[in-house]
């Protein structure tokens, strides 16, 4: 089974006790935190990814780090489970797998932006408004700089792509006058 099949299944289950206990939010703001934790420390990186430490000892010194960070008892119970299957190595992926689940359930979604230059907050209040209304979701955008399309922007929402930057017209119309 591939580690994203794994990290789904964890990341579910996890979701499922989130929802059944009305905490759903705030699991993902602790998971957000852990995973910002570890993402920042070369030792818990270590700690986290390292197989050579039996699981039982990885289960309480990250058990002993989330009691320090303040977990809570759900999710530091949650992380032995995980820890004592040898999963830990799978913490970011199960915290972007959870992210994606409860955006689903709260019904958003992320459009990436790519511009030129800079969004004014009209111009971004316009987009959003906009791509809301062709999803029916809300919309949280994760904007991006790239001087190379010239003008313009791309965005994209979940697999669909829309161009509509001066470098992807000008790639169009080649294409257009090559194939003529």
């Amino acid at each position: 089974m591939s580690a994203r099949a794994v990290a789904r299944r964890y990341a579910k289950a996890l979701a499922e006790i989130g929802e059944s206990h009305g905490t759903l939010q705030d699991l993902l703001r602790e998971l957000d935190a852990v995973d910002a934790l570890v993402d920042a420390n070369p030792d818990l990186q270590r700690l986290v990814s390292f197989p050579l430490i039996a699981p039982s000892k990885r289960a309480a010194a990250f058990d002993a780090i989330l009691e320090k960070a303040g977990a809570s008892a759900m999710l530091r119970k949650f992380f032995t489970v995980v820890a004592h299957a040898a999963r830990l190595s799978l913490l970011h992926d199960i915290v972007v797998t959870f992210r994606d689940l409860v955006d689903e359930k709260m019904g958003v979604v992320e459009a990436r932006i790519t511009s030129a230059q800079a969004l004014t907050p009209l111009q971004s209040q316009q987009l959003t408004t906009s791509l809301a209304a062709r999803t029916g979701k809300s919309i949280r955008i994760n904007w991006q700089q790239d001087p190379a399309l010239l003008g313009g922007l791309r965005v994209q929402l979940g697999s669909m792509v829309y161009d509509a930057s001066l470098q992807g017209r000008l790639r169009l119309l080649k294409m257009q006058l090559l194939s003529a």
